[in-house]
């Protein structure tokens, strides 16, 4: 009897069989929105003063910077060939061997830093306070990222560890194993998987990772940061404390997850003897797990500075008359623009 959960055969990468229409393309566009509509509730329970068409330019710089962060990051810390470097064009260039692949490889760290200065760059020049943006943005984006993380598990990709614990998932693309191995053979005869010979290769059951993330990272991060995210001490805290949580969550997801086949473990105070794919000693670290320590050093030392600046005091509410103020003069802008194009028409 096979004592795991077979990969759902209904679930395909592309939502219309041969169209160039995936489903992690779809979960993006998911998390862009729900993290806007997200964004755009806050504004309006503090009444603070960015209208919506700011709010529109807002999102759309610091979604291209997160993006571009995403992938130049991707190919710089995970890829191991030089083929970025021999042919560069390749970075945002979605199609291989003649066929739509999207863009294959996106890091959230990178993300997170491009998306970081696409706050900090667009706060300087409309004049925000880029503590209150980012605060904003650390209790609206982790709901998303659940959203890419569902988009990894419908591609079938990132698996995790080999377990034979109930929650291990058949992957039909994960890296298949030899049964010469004695470990091998042993998970899985405890799973109920046949092994047809010594020589053959056997597809085990894998931690399904990507879930994983996706309730830590994305919904348990989500909801802590949302919960507190008008009793914040000072400006800039939330997007620090957010950094810092997701940071100790994936540290934690990637015990669970087998780390880059090319990579391995770029750390490594212990070794187990055997591969990656069912070992993990605790003091062995993947990238991930070095990028998320650097990324917790860094959000801690964003909290010391925060704490210390002036104009700290968090600002919960704005008064209505700052929104009202705004709107109406938006409106009187668009006022002025449409008088423009009759008088403009009345002249040719």
């Amino acid at each position: 009897m096979l004592l795991a959960i077979q990969f759902p055969s209904w679930l395909s990468p592309e939502i219309i069989p041969g169209l160039p229409f995936r489903w992690y393309g779809l979960m993006y566009i998911a998390a862009f929105s729900v993290a806007f509509l997200l964004y755009r509730r806050q504004v309006r329970e503090r009444h603070f003063p960015l209208s919506d068409d700011e709010l529109s330019g807002l999102f759309f710089w610091c979604i291209l910077g997160l993006l571009l962060g995403a992938r130049i990051f991707a190919t710089i810390v995970y890829e191991t060939s030089d083929i970025y470097r021999r042919q560069p064009w390749l970075v945002f260039w979605p199609f291989r061997d003649g066929k739509f692949t999207g863009l294959q490889g996106m890091s959230y760290h990178g993300g997170a830093l491009g998306g970081t200065l696409g706050i900090i760059i667009y706060s300087a020049i409309k004049r925000y306070d880029p503590r209150e943006i980012g605060d904003m943005y650390a209790a609206s984006i982790p709901l998303g990222y659940t959203f890419g993380r569902l988009g990894n598990f419908i591609n079938g990709e990132l698996w995790g560890r080999v377990t034979t614990g109930p929650l291990g998932m058949i992957f039909p693309n994960a890296t298949p194993l030899s049964a010469n191995e004695a470990w091998v053979r042993e998970a899985a005869e405890t799973t109920g998987i046949a092994v047809p010979g010594m020589d053959s290769l056997v597809n085990l059951p894998r931690h399904p990772s990507q879930l994983y993330e996706a309730l830590l990272e994305g919904v348990f991060c989500w909801l802590i940061t949302w919960l507190i995210r008008n009793k914040k001490p000072f400006k800039g805290f939330l997007s620090g404390f957010y950094f810092i949580l997701y940071g100790i969550c994936r540290f934690f997801v990637e015990y669970f997850r087998e780390p880059d086949e090319a990579l391995g473990y770029r750390i490594e105070f212990v070794k187990s003897g055997l591969p990656p794919a069912i070992s993990h000693p605790l003091l062995s670290f993947s990238t991930g797990q070095i990028l998320s320590v650097l990324m917790i050093l860094m959000a801690a030392a964003w909290l010391i500075i925060a704490s210390r600046l002036p104009n700290r005091e968090p600002v919960r509410i704005y008064p209505a008359s700052d929104r009202a103020a705004k709107t109406v003069s938006a409106s009187e802008k668009e006022a002025v623009r449409k008088k423009r194009r009759k008088l403009h028409k009345k002249l040719r």
